[in-house]
Order: structure tokens, then C-alpha cells, then sequence
């Protein structure tokens, strides 16, 4: 082991674990980053979409994701790195009176934390988004100051940035151990040697499982594929991100948005769920897919497709990420379980990490970390997924 002693040694070099890194290197710490691929983002922040909200159904989620935008909207004036920030909204809309109510029943919590979030009825929706089927929309809800930025040039910003700052990062690089004494963490063993540490961040991602299961722990994290696509561009004709929450044969929501270059970027959540870590694309996606998103948007039939890749979701059985101590082993910190928003979670759940590891928790993280305990009952439901 080396004799060199890390703040943090943070499993993860993602959507989540970058972040983290970044914070707890800004602070003054020195924290070792670990990864199995060959460089920052590569293994499912590269296949995240981008979008960005805070609108939530729970006051942990609307948290982190507050703190999330406030770092994304104002990174390039802060820092200068042009990571595609844009803020151009979302837009959950209603065809249905069961969306209707489910969402205007969120307005309340939503609006209560400040969030900029509105019910539109349909011809108000329409000015915003005029080229939605008019047939049926009874409206839907609108927040501008959501978004979207660029998970690959994110992942880069966050990691040359975190360098500068004494952040060490080893890729191609496996942890296959934790060390521990006593009950308590003393480091990190890999395929490569090991690294003293009283601190292991658990920010694997899909994998968080087994990283957990090194430590002689279990989280209930399980990955699932989603699959997205992105169109050829065209002229700018759609602000918001436009979310569907209508299910269908073979899928639940779905959900698109207008990118700055002018392509369209669109996703979909398969149901029942594909379990397990293929990352390979389908030929039933786009089938399945297209009929729905051209029913919402006519204009949007004679668009083409450029390519469609599979992305995983780390779910956990409420929906909701798991943040916090483990009571198991003192000096491990689960940051897992994302459900597929680790990229719009993830500077809020870096900040919170930071100021945990120095013992600097305000009143309301502590409010966060009861909500998404690894040690909670896991018997509640996102009603946003």
C-alpha cells in the first residue's frame, strides 16, 4: 500500500463521481479518483442525454438538483469551460386527467422550495410548444429555469478542473478490495496495488452493487437499459424538454428535446424493465419509439435518425439514490442508485459528499441524507422517474 494517505478514495469516474472529486478538491482535499476505463465519463455518463431539473416529487432530489443547476447554469462564467449549458425548460404535458392530477397534485411541494414551475392549460402550453397534437392536450406543466448541458464536455470540464486542484485520478484501474481494521476503513486495494485511505466513496454507477459487496456490504442496486437516440439537425423550432408520462405497449414515459446543434435527443423507458448490464442497441427501440413521439409532435415524422446507442440505469426498488454512511463499516459513503439522473444529480450530491467528508453537513443536507439513507426502508415511490 502506499504510504501517501488520500482524503477520499472515490470508486467512480462518472456522473457522479467527477462531481465529488471536483468538490472535494475545490475544498482543499486530496482525494484518488478510480476507474476501469480508460478515461473520465466513459461508462454511463456518456450515455446520459443531458437534460437537467429540479422539478422533482421529493424535497431531497429538488435539493441536490437545485444545487446541480446552479453549478451547470453558471460553470462557463465561473470557470470557462463551455460545457453546452441551455436553458430552455421542461414541460411534463397531460392528454389524460390521471397526468393532469399527478402533476398538478406536485405543484404544491414543488412550488413550496421556490422552484419556477407552472400549470399551463392547453392553448397557453401551445404557445410555448405550438407544434404539440392539439387533440386532447389538456395542458401541462412548464419550468424555464430547467435544462440541458453536454454529459461528455461536463465530464471533461469537471475533471481538468478537479486535476488543477490536486485531484489524482488512476483509469484502467480496477478495485478488487476494500481494507478495513477494526470496523473501520484503512483503504483500498486494486488490480494495481493499494491505496491508504479512511474514506471510500461508493460512486460505481451500475456496478455500485458490486463495489459495495468488496467492502462485505449489499445496496439494492440493480441496472437496467434505457435506450436513446438523437436525430439529424434542423432549424430551432422547440424550447423545453417535453415529457410524456402516457404509458404504452412495451414502455412507460419517454421523453425529448431540441439539443443547440439542432438534433433531437430522445429516450425512452422500456416496460417492463431489460435487467442486467448489455449495453448493446436494439432493433426494437425506434419501432417503438418513433410511432409515439411523431403522435405527440406530427412534424416531427419526416426527421431523420442518425443513431441510437443503450444506456444503464442504476435502479434502486423506491426510486430514489442511495447517499450516506454505511453503519456497517465506518469511513464508507454510498453515492449510488441514481435511477438513471446521476448526470442532473450529480454536483448536488458532489457538494453534499464534500462537506460530509468534512464533517461540514448543514441542517437541511441532514434532511437529504434521512430521505435517501442506504439504511431507509426502501418502501416509497418517485413519482417523477
Amino acid at each position: 500500500m502506499t504510504t501517501k494517505v488520500y482524503d477520499a478514495v472515490v470508486i467512480g469516474a462518472g456522473s457522479v463521481g467527477l462531481p465529488t472529486a471536483f468538490f472535494l478538491a475545490e475544498a482543499g482535499l486530496q482525494p484518488l479518483v478510480i476507474d476501469q476505463f480508460a478515461s473520465p465519463g466513459q461508462g454511463s455518463n456518456k450515455a446520459a442525454i443531458g437534460g437537467i431539473r429540479a422539478t422533482h416529487s421529493a424535497p431531497s432530489k429538488i435539493r441536490l438538483c437545485l444545487k446541480s443547476l446552479e453549478v451547470f447554469s453558471t460553470w462557463e462564467e465561473r470557470y470557462g469551460d463551455d460545457i453546452e449549458w441551455y436553458r430552455g425548460g421542461y414541460s411534463f404535458v397531460a392528454y389524460r386527467e390521471r397526468e393532469e392530477q399527478a402533476l398538478k397534485d406536485l405543484l404544491d411541494i414543488q412550488q413550496d422550495f421556490g422552484l419556477d414551475i407552472y400549470w399551463m392549460e392547453r392553448d397557453e402550453l401551445l404557445e410555448v410548444i405550438p407544434d404539440l397534437n392539439p387533440k386532447n392536450l389538456i395542458g401541462g406543466t412548464y419550468s424555464p429555469n430547467d435544462g440541458s448541458a453536454s454529459p461528455l464536455l461536463s465530464a471533461h470540464a469537471f475533471y481538468t478542473r478537479a486535476e488543477e486542484r490536486g485531484a489524482s485520478f488512476h483509469f484502467g484501474e480496477r478495485v478488487t478490495g476494500i481494507i478495513s481494521r477494526r470496523g473501520k476503513v484503512v483503504g483500498v486495494r486494486t488490480d494495481q496495488g493499494g491505496y491508504a485511505t479512511e474514506t471510500v466513496i461508493n460512486a460505481a454507477g451500475p456496478w455500485g452493487r458490486n463495489a459495495a459487496q468488496m467492502a462485505g456490504l449489499d445496496v439494492p442496486v440493480t441496472p437496467d437499459s434505457h435506450e436513446a437516440g438523437i436525430t439529424e439537425p434542423v432549424e430551432r423550432f422547440l424550447e423545453p424538454m417535453v415529457v410524456d408520462l402516457r404509458p404504452a405497449d412495451g414502455s412507460k414515459n419517454y421523453y425529448f428535446y431540441q439539443h443547440g446543434t439542432g438534433a433531437l435527443v430522445f429516450c425512452i423507458t422500456p416496460e417492463p424493465p431489460i435487467v442486467g448490464t448489455d449495453r448493446r442497441e436494439t432493433s426494437e427501440f425506434l419501432p417503438m419509439i418513433a410511432p409515439r413521439m411523431v403522435g405527440l409532435m406530427p412534424k416531427l415524422s419526416n426527421i431523420r435518425v442518425r443513431r441510437t446507442w443503450r444506456g444503464l440505469y442504476p435502479m434502486t426498488p423506491d426510486g430514489f439514490p442511495v447517499v450516506g454512511r454505511s453503519k456497517e463499516l465506518e469511513g464508507y459513503i454510498f453515492a449510488v442508485g441514481m435511477c438513471g439522473q446521476g448526470f442532473m444529480l450529480g454536483p448536488g450530491v458532489g457538494s453534499l459528499l464534500s462537506r460530509m467528508v468534512q464533517d461540514e453537513l448543514m441542517a437541511q443536507d441532514e434532511e437529504t441524507l434521512e430521505e435517501l439513507s442506504p439504511c431507509r426502508e426502501f418502501g416509497g415511490e418517485e413519482k417523477l422517474k
